[in-house]
């Protein structure tokens, strides 16, 4: 089984912001897979699927995004999930907006979510996508990261989801070197 996991926060407020833009991701592909992630465990709200023969189990953790990883282990405890079977969309201020990178491991990049994810996961060594949501500088980071999308943020949004869809695909299938190899840089165009 794998599963994917799209970090945000909770609650209409944060609907639509910079923060949330992996949840906005697990709900576009949600849709594509006929799929309402509506089923509650673990202060996570989840679906499993089925393609081509593998079990996916798609979360959305609703603590804070500051406790993601609370969440996280224990649904990789709860279905006996390894971590090399885990892969975690988040966004990344220090990325182009709409900018996308395949990572196998690596540091939080002093992502709060991804420390949490680090800390309680024991490792850094987890499979992620990270994208890009810029930096103002001239307004500060977390009114920054907790602002509303734009009408042009959201289309740049969507034509990256499509791309990540073909990424999510080959996911299922494909060894991620050959994975990142295959996608690091082509989805930015």
């Amino acid at each position: 089984m794998k599963m994917i996991v799209g970090l945000g926060n909770p609650g209409k407020d944060y609907e639509n912001t910079r923060h949330n833009v992996g949840f906005m991701f697990i709900d576009f592909l949600a849709s594509r897979y006929n799929l309402n992630i509506t089923k509650k465990k673990f202060d996570g709200l989840f679906e499993i699927f089925e393609v081509s023969g593998e079990k996916i189990l798609f979360l959305k953790p609703q603590s804070y995004i500051n406790l993601s990883g609370e969440v996280i282990k224990k649904f990789l405890d709860f279905y006996k999930i390894d971590t090399s079977d885990l892969l975690i969309i988040s966004d990344d201020l220090d990325m182009d907006f709409s900018k996308i990178k395949i990572k196998k491991s690596g540091s939080s990049g002093g992502h709060n979510g991804l420390k949490n994810v680090e800390m309680n996961l024991g490792t850094r060594d987890y499979k992620r996508i990270k994208i890009g949501i810029s930096n103002d500088k001239m307004i500060d980071t977390k009114n920054y990261v907790l602002g509303k999308l734009s009408l042009e943020e959201k289309k740049l949004l969507d034509k990256t989801f499509l791309n990540l869809e073909k990424v999510i695909d080959d996911y299922l299938s494909f060894n991620f070197e050959k994975l990142m190899s295959k996608y690091n840089g082509i989805c930015n165009e």
